[in-house]
């Protein structure tokens, strides 16, 4: 029977999806890694995938796709332009996984251009062909869809949306080097140190926070009718939708997808956001759907798999 690996590498471990060729998720596992730069590492990783076939009744020989994700800029040609959260050989990686693999084509892409391709093939988006996923996470990442095909650009910078400068009186440098970039206001991170800034100017004591990036407590607080809460996801939502505006103006999706952990508490928000996009965004553009992602931490599977397909299938 011939299957497809969506394998999604992240900083701690890999999560490694066995598929149909039809899209049905049959199996998951997960690898845990360290520092992939070494051929034994390689092999820990190859012979995770081997296990995953033989416990599914499989072999390496009836893999005839394979899609690799990672956490950075890939360009059109497979280059990647820095991994600022993970010690990994991407070309060791790729040749460990031909090698294990002989009958497969392999696509490589980053995670998130990864995520935004499998809420297109089996998620929210489906059946739609010019799409935005943004990832609201730690930082804020994602996905150009256009026509049906990943927009990654000539240097891998496509879909980089984190990075829109949305308030440029900002004197907080973002992580990037650069000011008042849409991460700082609308990532996990930004959106708890907003909240901390408000309450700060408010007078008033911040509710218990588990570390920098619990915005679960804000979202919480958020309901309590915290008016610090307020300001900093009201905030974060008007930002945001200025940068949809933005977006908008360039490729013209049909839909954004809100994804990642911060877009968990997307009823909170999602008519605050739709608000503001509809106030920045051209009147033509106005009619481009805003909803959640539903893939959660599985898109990024889907996503690479779907482009390794798309590979064989060209």
């Amino acid at each position: 029977m011939e299957r497809v690996l969506g394998i999604d590498v992240g900083g701690t471990s890999i999560k490694v999806g066995l598929f149909s060729l039809e899209g049905s998720l049959d199996a998951v596992t997960k690898i845990p890694t360290g520092s992939l730069v070494s051929t034994a590492a390689f092999a820990q990783v190859t012979e995770g995938l081997k296990q995953l076939l033989e416990d599914n009744g499989g072999t390496s020989a009836d893999v005839v796709a394979i899609g690799l994700d990672i956490p950075g800029p890939v360009d059109s040609d497979g280059k990647v332009g820095f991994l600022p959260n993970i010690e990994l050989d991407p070309k060791g990686l790729q040749h460990a996984i031909l090698d294990e693999f002989p009958n497969a084509c392999l696509a490589f892409v980053n995670d998130a251009n990864a995520a935004a391709l499998g809420e297109l093939w089996q998620g929210t988006a489906k059946g739609v062909s010019d799409m935005v996923l943004v990832a609201l996470g730690t930082g804020v990442g994602g996905g150009v869809v256009v026509n049906g095909q990943l927009v990654s650009g000539a240097f891998g910078a496509g879909g980089e949306i984190g990075h829109i400068t949305v308030n440029r009186d900002e004197t907080l440098p973002c992580g990037c080097g650069r000011y008042g970039c849409l991460e700082q206001y609308a990532s996990a991170k930004g959106v708890v140190r907003v909240y901390k800034e408000e309450c700060e100017l408010e007078g008033i004591d911040p509710v218990a926070l588990d570390g920098p990036t619990d915005t679960l407590s804000v979202f919480n607080a958020y309901r309590a009718d915290d008016p610090a809460a307020k300001l900093a996801v009201d905030g974060m939502a008007d930002y945001l939708g200025f940068a949809l505006a933005t977006i908008s103006t360039i490729v013209d999706p049909e839909v954004y997808l809100i994804g990642g952990g911060v877009g968990g508490g997307f009823d909170l928000f999602s008519s605050q956001l739709r608000a503001a996009y509809v106030r920045y965004c051209l009147p033509t553009s106005s009619g481009a759907r805003i909803l959640p992602a539903s893939l959660g931490n599985q898109a990024a599977m889907y996503g690479c798999a779907y482009q390794a397909l798309q590979m064989r299938n060209a």
